[in-house]
């Protein structure tokens, strides 16, 4: 069993790649269209590899980017040009593609280029059999948003993340995917998440700076200093 959850951040703006004492170590850094955007960096191949270079700079081993479009051919370029960069680096590559039909010219051709390969927004236990099928090297589930999905009537999230954790062991049919959850709002789903055996997750930034300190354990601290100090009156 792993000893610990690999963490991802889940950010394109490198500023937020340097965290506070207190923080777990992350493995590497996660990021797709909107990240990007949202980061004030236009979605084009000069900032995918602005960020590969800004990951061997960090000292990062990994980085998952998402491709914007599922045209073969642009695929294979952005590709090319990324793993090219990622060798320089020294940064592992992860290659974020949607878990989605629509998608599987530009899922084979990204496979045949020996790149490994993350489905994303995987939301049944169907597109996992599929993703299954497809020997993906990650499936990554937005569990908060499923979990927030209502227009089945609700979901099972908990029983998709089990069979998430399931295929990525060993006993399954082939090792893998391994379960990269995404959209986590709490830790106390993180903490169902590492407790189940998931392979990794991804959080943002100010989740894990936030979630590093508990107002549980500053009230604790707050009392043994007050005991502390009413103890020297005891002589």
């Amino acid at each position: 069993m792993k000893e610990a959850v690999d963490i991802y951040l889940d950010s394109a703006d490198t500023s937020q790649w340097t965290l506070p004492a207190g923080c777990p170590p992350v493995v590497g850094v996660t990021t797709n269209p909107s990240l990007v955007f949202q980061a004030g960096l236009p979605v084009n191949l000069a900032s995918y590899e602005r960020l590969v270079r800004a990951a061997g700079a960090s000292g990062m081993r990994q980085l998952m980017v998402q491709l914007p479009s599922n045209d073969v051919e642009a695929a294979h370029g952005w590709v090319e040009k990324l793993q090219a960069v990622a060798t320089q680096e020294r940064v592992s590559l992860t290659i974020k593609l949607p878990c989605h039909p629509s998608w599987i010219d530009c899922i084979a051709a990204v496979q045949a280029m020996n790149q490994a390969i993350l489905l994303t927004g995987l939301s049944n236990a169907v597109q996992l059999l599929w993703a299954q099928s497809l020997r993906a090297d990650f499936v990554a589930p937005y569990v908060g948003r499923l979990a927030a999905d209502s227009s089945h009537g609700g979901r099972d999230v908990w029983a998709l993340m089990q069979a998430c954790v399931a295929a990525q062991t060993p006993e399954a049919p082939h090792e893998g995917p391994q379960l990269v959850a995404a959209s986590i709002k709490s830790p106390d789903v993180l903490a169902r998440l590492m407790g189940m055996g998931a392979a990794a997750v991804t959080l943002p930034p100010a989740s894990l700076i936030a979630w590093s300190q508990d107002s549980v354990t500053d009230a604790a601290m707050a009392q043994f200093e007050r005991d502390m100090v009413a103890s020297h009156a005891l002589g």
